[in-house]
């Protein structure tokens, strides 16, 4: 293992990096402007993201498959592959999709960021890895954090039913991401991060329209008005295609820690977009929460051996 103290920042993978962080915030804005706006249900405005997001992925996957020094991934390899795309883009996405409709996009944002710590946790019981007492700090700080932002919004979003039901699967996006994050960590050294990024893609794109098949409306599909695909444009190319890629460049360059750090800015970009595109409001609790949680997630990143 080699320690990402030793991969150098350099100005390319910072650019990369950090413009595919702000284009991964802009979901959870782009998703409530949708719901706002045409009135759709969580799993067709998934379907639509997919069924134009993965024209993009086959393409990659079938460029880095054919290229003449590609190695076939083992069946042990496959297996693997499809249980973290499913975990990592399929289900972590539809927890996602449906939570934000019960909560704002800032605190989505916010407790999504947990992954990083989640995956601590995760490699600690699954690769025995010990956990520093820097780590252990940076648990604490992270989790206080959130906990100030949620009790903090909670008291302005007093008249909402759903608010901890929709908290709670944001939770659950988390720790699915943390497990795909954790398993991809194992894997993107063996296959390379563009080649499993393509295909972890296309993976989680037939589950979701498996989904779609048999508990889907289609006539939202077939009657969709051009908002509607507008808005699963925006979502595949803006907020998944173009973030995806980025973000396996950035991990190129530089390395998952250096990454993990830079990306630290999507908590703070969603807040910043949720205010002036959706009206959500910024209150003190919810600064201090996010400072929290960026200092916590900083930490770990500094902290954690490259894998």
């Amino acid at each position: 293992m080699k320690k990402d103290a030793k991969i150098k920042i350099s100005l390319a993978g910072f650019i990369i990096t950090f413009i595919g962080a702000i284009l991964f915030s802009t979901k959870a804005v782009i998703v409530k402007k949708a719901f706002a706006d045409i009135k759709v249900d969580a799993l067709s405005l998934l379907a639509v993201r997919m069924i134009c997001a993965v024209p993009f992925y086959l393409i990659v996957a079938f460029y880095k498959t054919n290229q003449g020094d590609n190695k076939k991934l083992t069946a042990k390899q496959w297996w693997f592959l499809m249980v973290l795309g499913l975990m990592g883009y399929y289900l972590s996405s539809l927890l996602d999709f449906v939570g934000l409709q019960y909560i704002s996009a800032g605190l989505e944002r916010l407790i999504l960021f947990l992954y990083p710590t989640i995956t601590v946790l995760i490699t600690t019981f699954f690769y025995k890895q010990k956990i520093s007492t820097i780590q252990k700090l940076a648990l604490l700080v992270t989790y206080t954090g959130i906990a100030i932002a949620f009790f903090g919004e909670l008291k302005i979003d007093t008249g909402n039913p759903n608010f901890y039901l929709g908290s709670g699967l944001i939770f659950l996006c988390a720790i699915t991401y943390g497990f795909f994050i954790a398993g991809s960590g194992e894997l993107i050294p063996q296959v390379g991060a563009i080649k499993f990024t393509a295909y972890a893609m296309t993976v989680a794109s037939a589950g979701v329209l498996l989904h779609f098949f048999i508990n889907g409306n289609f006539t939202v599909i077939a009657s969709g008005s051009t908002k509607f695909w507008l808005y699963g444009i925006l979502l595949a190319v803006v907020a998944t295609v173009i973030p995806t890629f980025l973000i396996s460049a950035g991990l190129k360059k530089m390395g998952s820690n250096n990454v993990a750090i830079i990306s630290s800015i999507g908590p703070v970009s969603t807040i910043i977009q949720a205010h002036f595109i959706l009206g959500e409001q910024i209150f003190t609790a919810q600064i201090i929460g996010t400072v929290l949680v960026i200092a916590g997630v900083v930490m770990i990143g500094w902290k954690r051996k490259e894998i």
